[in-house]
């Protein structure tokens, strides 16, 4: 064992050198781990000379991961056996853990302000310091769920409290950063055997149920179940490589590239499953509305203990939620693993690999959806001026709504007037606005239209009360190829902002954006989740952090998710902002390093893994 520990200490200290370590940010979330001070560790006080035993150590971090015995295939599958989280339960915890880790380390800002190291503050921020106190961070509510982290029958386990790992002595051996990186992928496979758990639990309780097969018609199911079969069958051979990857050693050496095989060469079945998903809904709702037995059989079948009180919906939304959650899991283990190592080069690729599945994903349900909706948008227009085509493959709906449109000037009027404002209605395309009014019979009535590159917005200086939330819209080339000029009245702030941004998307925020690689922005982190209502709005889960772009007066915020860079409008009381300015910066660092730019020796490592140079014994 003192030869294992003196060549495990050799290798990580060449490893550690070799990169830049990253910020002690994220410490609390897995612990101020012990380094190599063991004492039964030669080398503390010794020379080179004294370990002729060494001479034969191994010098990277990989050769001596060889030195170490494999856990037995029993351990680990008796481990993903005893996992009694559904996914949903597990994702929940993980999240709420995210969240409170990052309250604990924006919690410490005061701590860290009066006691940084002489010298770290400009003599300007000591002299403001001087004349006055910080002011201390807004209270903030508790999530009670939390506790249940700690509780330790939930069998949320990390790697470093395995009984093999403790026993090993390998927590005395490895750095803290390996410990973390360790957790982080030793966390995207406890999840992967939690949401088999539950996939398998959707198509064994609910899709397999006698009952269902006779109520539900072929096409019916196949609408509503569609592809899980296929989803199933990947993710179980997804984990049982996952699992073989842990027996070889007791220290995971990578995931990443399973990860990238699996998303370049079988993911597809994620997208076939999540672009179905506006007929699963639709055929779920007219279901539980017109056949009553469905109903009382979801009903029943939600109350079985193996469900845990977790309704139907959740279940069939399972597929999308792991593809977006293991992106997002990779991100992780990719802010952890040594800088321009073999290890980053995978991860970044397996990052790429899962962001095409993504983004496949999710234009295969905006595809379904749009095509629709602008079908609906078509038959209830009626021009006015000279028709334009609505429906396009390469067009949708950014948002749509009702302003107040201000009346020309006349000898007679005055703000008073009643008639001062008319109700028009907007259409925007990501292309095209067209401006209508509405009309009986649920029909528009359109008057204008314009070219969305063709469009500028004013805000009004306050003047008032009754111009309060007015903007001016200009149409550089309208229906009748000349310039026109609508001066619109918003019913809010918030509301005029959200036209403004829609109708000029290059217009400057409030805030930089993401893009401008400054280490510094204001930032909101989501604890409580939020389903967009508007197309201008943004989708938010547990823990998304969000650069703040703009926001309101009456509580919304126009804001920029880091992991994704998708923008959108969402309630501040959604979120809750982080204060320390060294999380913001750490997380912007994050994100560039996740989303940096392919270079020519990344091009290299990727065809060599593709060759197979992972010789595996």
């Amino acid at each position: 064992m003192e030869l294992l520990a003196a060549a495990f200490s050799a290798a990580c200290a060449v490893d550690h050198d070799s990169s830049t370590s990253e910020s002690d940010a994220r410490d609390s979330a897995a612990g101020h781990l012990p380094g190599s001070e063991s004492s039964s560790t030669p080398g503390n006080g010794t020379t080179p000379e004294e370990w002729p035993a060494l001479a034969d150590s191994p010098t990277t971090l990989t050769e001596a991961l060889r030195m170490i015995h494999p856990i037995p295939a029993d351990s680990w599958r008796n481990l993903i056996e005893q996992i009694g989280l559904l996914y949903q339960e597990y994702r929940d915890k993980s999240t709420l853990q995210e969240i409170e880790t990052r309250r604990q380390q924006d919690a410490e800002i005061q701590d860290s302000n009066d006691g940084s190291p002489a010298g770290e503050d400009t003599p300007e921020e000591e002299e403001e310091e001087e004349e006055e106190e910080p002011a201390s961070p807004p209270e903030r509510k508790a999530l009670p769920q939390i506790c249940l982290l700690s509780n330790p029958h939930s069998r949320f386990n990390l790697w470093q409290d395995l009984p093999e790992i403790r026993s090993s002595g390998v927590l005395e051996i490895l750095q803290p950063e390996e410990i973390k990186l360790q957790e982080a992928m030793f966390e995207l496979v406890t999840s992967e055997a939690s949401y088999y758990k539950s996939l398998n639990l959707l198509v064994s309780h609910f899709m397999e149920n006698e009952r269902m097969r006779k109520i539900l018609h072929p096409s019916e199911a196949h609408i509503l179940f569609s592809n899980v079969l296929d989803v199933l069958a990947v993710s179980e051979r997804f984990l049982l490589e996952l699992e073989h990857r842990m027996e070889e050693n007791i220290v995971i050496s990578d995931v990443c590239d399973i990860v990238y095989r699996y998303a370049a060469d079988h993911f597809s079945v994620y997208i076939t499953y999540v672009s179905n998903q506006t007929y699963q809904e639709r055929t779920y709702k007219q279901l539980l509305q017109e056949k009553a037995a469905f109903r009382e059989l979801i009903a029943q079948l939600e109350l079985d203990p193996k469900c845990k009180g977790l309704p139907f919906s959740s279940f069939l939304i399972l597929p999308f939620q792991r593809i977006t959650r293991l992106k997002l899991l990779v991100q992780n283990i990719l802010k952890r693993v040594e800088e321009s190592s073999e290890r980053e080069c995978t991860a970044l690729d397996a990052h790429k690999e899962l962001e095409m599945v993504v983004k496949a994903c999710n234009e295969g349900v905006r595809k379904m959806s749009r095509t629709e909706q602008m079908i609906s948008i078509q038959k209830k227009m009626e021009f006015k001026i000279k028709s334009v085509p609505i429906i396009s493959h390469s067009r949708w709906l950014l948002k749509q709504g009702e302003l107040q449109q201000m009346s020309g000037p006349k000898t007679s009027r005055t703000l008073r007037t009643k008639k001062l404002f008319h109700e028009i209605y907007l259409f925007l395309f990501n292309d095209l606005l067209v401006i209508c009014r509405q009309i009986p019979g649920d029909k528009y009535q359109v008057f204008d239209s314009a070219p969305r590159g063709l469009l500028r917005v004013e805000e009004l200086e306050d003047q008032g009360q009754t111009l309060a939330n007015v903007f001016i819209l200009r149409l550089l080339e309208n229906a009748d190829d000349r310039e026109a000029t609508y001066m619109l009245k918003a019913t809010s702030q918030s509301e005029m902002k959200r036209w403004m941004t829609s109708l000029a998307p290059n217009r400057r925020t409030k805030f930089v954006s993401f893009t401008s690689r400054l280490l510094d922005c204001p930032q909101v982190q989501c604890v409580h989740p939020y389903m967009a209502q508007q197309p201008d709005e943004l989708t938010l889960e547990l823990a998304d952090i969000l650069n703040i772009l703009d926001k309101t007066d009456d509580g919304w915020i126009f804001g920029e998710r880091l992991h994704d860079q998708e923008r959108g409008w969402f309630p501040s009381s959604m979120t809750e902002e982080i204060l320390n300015p060294k999380i913001r910066s750490q997380n912007l660092k994050e994100c560039f390093r996740v989303h940096k730019m392919d270079d020519p020796q990344r091009s290299q490592n990727k065809d060599r893994r593709k060759l197979g140079s992972r010789n595996r014994q």
